[in-house]
């Protein structure tokens, strides 16, 4: 698996294949690059060069003691670009992965962009008067804790998770590997960074399309954050994906890739 190295001396691995204009994928909270498996196809298909990233503590890339933050792996990502010297670039994050695309937005700019995706990610998690679609019971009083909760993840809305062994036996077939997670305390300082970021301002100053997708049934947050954070930007729309949760693109692998290759499409 190709790999570079990184500003801060870290080992990061993406799998590149195909060729034609670039799509980068992101994947979301201990997801590995693998977990896109069931999109390849199609976007090869559709003329993508399809880079899968394997942000750092995920997949086979290193778990440094440092950069357990969202800028980190927004900086990492913008140096993955440099790396490849890419240009005229679709990144499509899901959930985690979409921070780490606003992060680089936030920090360097839409400069090497062609457009942006992101799947089922509210640009803020702590639900406010002015945003009621945050993450459910997460509040700004426990957002400190909330997360140390094994069952914090089991809210009680959406439907039920995809069975494992079915999804990862999908993906193998697909050419990926096991959904091999790696959610433990070392991380935890990670997703409280990524629990308390703001991305609102960032999704109004960005430059190039951009397609919100949430899924209708996600256990994490009302799929209305889509509409919501499309208003944000006249660049932006949003779609809801019918019987999908927040893994929206293993929920609904067709209509994921049905509407990616659809949005590339629009900004050729």
């Amino acid at each position: 698996m190709p790999h570079f190295v990184t500003s801060d001396n870290t080992t990061l691995h993406y799998r590149d294949e195909g060729s034609g204009r670039p799509v980068v994928l992101i994947a979301g909270y201990g997801a590995p690059a693998d977990s896109w498996a069931l999109q390849w196809a199609p976007l090869r298909a559709a003329g993508h060069r399809v880079v899968s990233f394997d942000r750092r503590w995920h997949g086979w890339s290193d778990r440094p003691a440092h950069g357990l933050r969202i800028a980190r792996h927004g900086k990492d990502l913008h140096e993955l670009l440099a790396h490849l010297d890419l240009d005229d670039v679709t990144l499509v994050g899901s959930s985690m992965g979409a921070a780490a695309i606003w992060s680089s937005v936030d920090l360097f700019g839409c400069g090497r962009l062609a457009g942006i995706v992101t799947l089922d990610q509210t640009p803020r998690m702590i639900g406010a008067p002015d945003w009621p679609y945050g993450f459910y019971g997460l509040t700004a009083g426990n957002v400190g804790t909330f997360f140390l909760r094994p069952e914090a993840v089991e809210t009680g809305h959406g439907r039920a998770w995809p069975d494992r062994a079915a999804t990862d036996a999908l993906l193998r077939r697909a050419g990926g590997r096991d959904l091999s997670r790696l959610i433990t305390p070392d991380t935890y300082p990670l997703l409280f960074d990524h629990a308390c970021q703001d991305w609102r301002d960032t999704v109004a100053g960005i430059t190039v399309p951009a397609l919100i997708v949430a899924g209708a049934d996600s256990q994490f947050w009302p799929s209305g954050h889509a509409a919501a954070t499309a208003r944000l930007s006249p660049l932006a729309r949003a779609a809801v994906v019918p019987g999908a949760g927040h893994p929206v693109h293993l929920d609904q692998p067709e209509t994921v890739g049905r509407l990616l290759t659809a949005f590339t499409a629009t900004t050729a």
